[in-house]
């Protein structure tokens, strides 16, 4: 199974809302809300396929946290597991704003992490990451390959099937 995701393993990763009692959500759904309700409450999506089971839908010009991005949601058939927020960034200083920005939400959000990249002038890739009991969150960004910044947010089953472990 990890064959079908492996562009998941170079972007990861995306963002979510925590919902009360430290629970993880993307955008407020929890883990295993359906593809129905998500698309009633965010609209349609942009784009829809399945891939090994999973249904990926997209939406394009969604805020979060202030910025712009496109959005994926994967769903099984249990519902949805993860996502992923490409932000749309136009220049270093753009990119490092979000970044940086991001990451500080994420620090107040859960707190310290031993994977924690600040980010320079240099051109390379950056990460932050954060294993929960809700789930795995990831912030990542490789300006010298002038990849978008990503925010990761993954159901613990998610994780397991794309992280394999």
């Amino acid at each position: 199974m990890k064959k079908l995701f492996p562009f998941l393993a170079v972007v990861l990763f995306l963002a979510a809302a925590d919902l009360p009692g430290g629970e993880l959500a993307l955008r407020g759904f929890p883990w295993g809300t359906s593809v129905d309700e998500v698309v009633r409450r965010m609209g349609p999506p942009m784009s829809r396929e399945t891939v090994g089971g999973f249904d990926s839908l997209i939406w394009g010009n969604v805020e979060e946290e202030g910025f712009i991005a496109f959005m994926q949601a994967y769903f099984s058939p249990a519902g949805l597991q993860g996502g992923v927020f490409h932000f749309d960034t136009r220049t270093l200083d753009e990119t490092r704003r979000c970044y940086e920005e991001l990451q500080r939400i994420l620090l107040d959000r859960h707190g310290p992490t031993r994977i924690l990249d600040r980010m320079t002038r240099e051109f390379r890739s950056y990460a932050s990451a954060w294993s929960l009991p809700g789930g795995l969150v990831r912030l990542r960004v490789n300006t010298g390959e002038w990849e978008p910044v990503t925010l990761w947010y993954s159901s613990p089953e998610f994780t397991a099937l794309v992280m394999g472990n």
